[in-house]
């Protein structure tokens, strides 16, 4: 029999208080089917593209078959993915009106293939509008691939954390890097994680959002930047003061912020928090605008979002904000005709 302390050092509990996966040696598994699933439903549908000819936009996720787990064994961890993919797709012709619709089929998304090798075809339905169908097979195409290349990194960093468990050392480790920098007097806004007041870490995600709306990028940028128009489409009392430095207050003090950079008509970046999120914790949030003649394509970037606040996060910015504008570009219309 081994003296304390000596023997294969997988078993020697010490190591962990809790005596829980001694080293990570142990095979520990975690189902990620069903998080998989809303994650690529979320990056993939709402895909717009746009040219001189037209615009596209993926408007439905028809069908999705597979799974995808990862698993933990001796501290490393190994992922398995498989999934067969069907998204239904919109596009409508820029001169004549025309509208027409049509298929893009991903077949064996899976760790055996890297994104760029990944088969993705687009077909359409009978009829004119291949100048459509070919917007897809290019811009379309190149965004799933940027979509899917998100929903692995995030599947490899966000969703596994966790499953490898600190011990005693790397423990040790982590409390002597938080004293160096509480020594150096670093601000948490540049450490790789957020912390709160009593220095425990906030595990963060990174949310991507594309929307196209039916307005000159002129149109739309002002209404992130001008009081009243804000008031409008959130129906609430608002504090705008759009400059660098300036305040950003909306929905009643619901969410705050503080503009960072503003690029007229291109680009507005924002600390920005809501109420109930980890005391004095800001994501960042880029705001980003895409001029297509009389459309606009958005996109959102929102890094150091909390992973419990995500979901909330992802429905703030879809109805409160896209489905909002949406409506008040429509009044704006109605009422200028």
């Amino acid at each position: 029999m081994a003296k304390w302390g000596q023997g294969d050092p997988r078993w020697i509990v010490e190591e962990r208080a809790d005596a829980t996966n001694v080293n990570n040696w142990h095979w520990t598994e975690r189902d990620a089917t069903g998080w998989s699933k809303t994650q690529l439903e979320q990056l993939l549908v709402g895909i717009a593209v746009g040219s001189e000819a037209g615009s596209c936009e993926i408007s439905d996720l028809k069908q999705m078959e597979g799974e995808a787990s990862c698993n933990s064994r001796k501290g490393k961890l190994i992922f398995f993915y498989e999934w067969n993919i069907t998204l239904s797709w919109k596009g409508t012709m820029k001169e004549s009106g025309e509208k027409h619709e049509g298929f893009v089929e991903i077949p064996n998304l899976s760790e055996e293939n890297e994104v760029d090798d990944t088969e993705i075809s687009v077909s359409k339905k009978k009829g004119d509008g291949d100048v459509l169908k070919d917007l897809m097979r290019t811009e379309g195409t190149s965004k799933i691939r940027e979509a899917l290349r998100h929903y692995l990194k995030v599947l490899k960093t966000e969703f596994t954390l966790g499953m490898i468990l600190p011990t005693k050392t790397s423990a040790g480790l982590e409390l002597a890097v938080k004293k160096k920098l509480s020594e150096n007097n670093v601000q948490d806004s540049v450490l790789p994680v957020s912390l709160d007041t009593v220095g425990v870490k906030i595990p963060t995600v990174k949310i991507l959002l594309k929307e196209m709306f039916d307005s000159p990028v002129e149109e739309l940028y002002s209404i992130f930047i001008t009081k009243e128009l804000v008031q409008k489409f959130s129906k609430s009392c608002a504090v705008i003061q759009a400059k660098r430095g300036g305040k950003l207050q909306m929905f009643d003090g619901c969410i705050t912020g503080e503009y960072i950079e503003l690029l007229p008509s291109q680009r507005i970046v924002m600390k920005w928090r809501c109420r109930n999120w980890p005391h004095e914790h800001y994501a960042t949030v880029a705001l980003n605008f895409k001029d297509w003649a009389t459309q606009t394509e958005l996109q959102v970037e929102c890094k150091g979002v909390p992973v419990c606040n995500e979901d909330s996060t992802r429905q703030c910015w879809q109805k409160q904000h896209f489905k909002e504008i949406h409506v008040l570009l429509e009044q704006t219309k109605v009422n200028a005709e």
